[in-house]
């Protein structure tokens, strides 16, 4: 089976040729470097054969754009690069299946829990809208082409040397200057990035549209005291949230620039976490949880 990877240089799309290659013959698209080296938000690809399986991993990563032109990038990469993606397999052949990489972001949720895939897609950010939009377009495109859809929707991915919030997290605790708030007792859903590759050549069989999550949703508490034991660092210190909330107010008067302010604290302090129950029913869903991968 020929699988066609998009974003195979990104956190991800590395953990995914790890997990498959061995088995499948893994064709590999991104920016800099693979088999087909391409902007897909400014060019077609230009494909030299047919795969039976296109997992899209490509994508702008979430992150907090601060000018128009940030926010335009968004849509830029992940709605106009799928659509030129797709462009692309039209010219050579229709895959059987394929994969879409997308985000919980889509339900635009800021708190919750359990949150299931029935629930209305409410984002109202920039990143949010544009999987949204590049969720229709891929749903739309595999019915019209009679191709077996996929629509994976992921939180906090977990690996070696993660990206991000996370990779900035791991970073502040071994520096020493990473504290929880209020006890850190917030849940949040994550998932290891190498469960996510080891259930995609089934899903991709199956079809459907699914959260992914570790299934226990780790409080600051924990995963940070985990990544600590780790690292072999002490547990990190705890704000009493009085005092948290005085900051994010001087926060507030600040501006971006500040490190807590009340939007962030409220992110901080408050459970958001997500039902993958659909994904272990239908397709044997059964993830690690994050704090033991640690």
């Amino acid at each position: 089976m020929k699988i066609l990877l998009t974003g195979s240089n990104g956190f991800l799309g590395k953990t995914i040729i790890k997990t498959l290659e061995s088995e499948y013959q893994i064709l590999t698209l991104s920016r800099n470097s693979g088999e087909y080296s391409v902007c897909l938000d400014k060019e077609v690809p230009a494909f030299k054969e047919t795969y039976d399986l296109v997992i899209h991993a490509a994508g702008k990563a979430h992150s907090v754009p601060k000018t128009d032109t940030e926010r335009k990038k968004f849509y830029d990469v992940n709605v106009i690069g799928t659509e030129n993606l797709l462009k692309g397999l039209e010219k050579i052949g229709i895959p059987k299946r394929f994969v879409f990489i997308s985000s919980v972001s889509v339900y635009g949720q800021e708190s919750g829990t359990q949150i299931g895939e029935e629930h209305k897609l409410e984002a109202k950010d920039a990143y949010g809208l544009s999987k949204i939009k590049a969720e229709e377009l891929v749903t739309k495109w595999c019915n019209k082409k009679n191709v077996v859809c996929t629509i994976l929707r992921l939180p906090l991915l977990v690996g070696e040397n993660p990206p991000g919030n996370l990779g900035a997290m791991i970073n502040a605790i071994d520096k020493g200057y990473y504290f929880n708030i209020g006890g850190g007792k917030a849940r949040k859903s994550m998932v290891l990035a190498v469960d996510v590759g080891n259930i995609l050549i089934r899903a991709s069989e199956t079809g459907g549209l699914f959260n992914l999550t570790d299934g226990y949703h780790p409080s600051f508490f924990e995963l940070s005291n985990a990544i600590a034991k780790q690292n072999s660092k002490s547990n990190p210190f705890n704000i009493p949230f009085f005092i948290a909330k005085t900051i994010a107010l001087f926060g507030d008067i600040i501006g971006d620039k500040f490190p807590l302010n009340s939007s962030k604290l409220k992110k901080i302090t408050t459970d958001l976490t997500f039902d993958d129950n659909k994904a272990r029913e239908i397709l044997g869903w059964n993830s690690r949880f994050v704090i033991n991968w640690y």
